[in-house]
């Protein structure tokens, strides 16, 4: 079959398509999105259309298929409309809180609660904060990946207990 051939079948089933688009969406741009959807689909696959098989069980099946890929999608999709003036936190896809901790705590008394770690533990913690990955740590201080994790974990667990005093119940 040829490619103008296909289109021309494609096109013939348009009717079909909206009307189980619309089944499917029950709003008229989501169901002309999906048909149109539908057809992109048909055409980069279709070289899996057998010749002389049902095209309209072909396309219901890719519609059906996109309509429940883009269901999922939406549904795990946590979309927050911001009302803030800049929208500086749209589609962040978490709840936004104002950390009082962070507030209260500078940057003075972080890297001075970080230069009070023993030199082991200072030592991967600062290189993790540049950005460094664990194997990388490992490599650079000639020590196993999982003592570097270890360090890490000690280090923060040192940190949290001494800006502990800075944080707001």
């Amino acid at each position: 079959m040829s490619t103008i051939e296909f289109n021309n079948l494609l096109i013939s089933h348009q009717d079909f398509l909206s009307g189980f688009a619309m089944g499917f969406t029950r709003d008229r741009e989501d169901a002309n999105d999906l048909v149109q959807e539908t057809f992109v689909k048909a055409l980069r696959y279709k070289n899996n259309f057998k010749e002389g098989t049902n095209i309209k069980g072909w396309l219901y099946t890719i519609m059906r298929n996109i309509f429940i890929n883009n269901y999922k999608r939406k549904r795990f999709q946590n979309t927050i409309v911001d009302q803030t003036e800049n929208q500086y936190f749209l589609n962040s896809g978490q709840d936004y809180h104002h950390d009082s901790v962070t507030s209260l705590i500078n940057i003075d008394d972080i890297q001075s609660a970080i230069s009070r770690l023993k030199y082991d533990f200072r030592k991967p913690f600062s290189m993790f904060l540049d950005g460094f990955h664990y194997d990388e740590i490992a490599d650079e201080l000639g020590i196993p990946m999982g003592t570097v994790k270890s360090r890490i974990f000690h280090a923060r667990k040192r940190l949290r207990e001494e800006l502990v005093e800075f944080a707001v119940e």
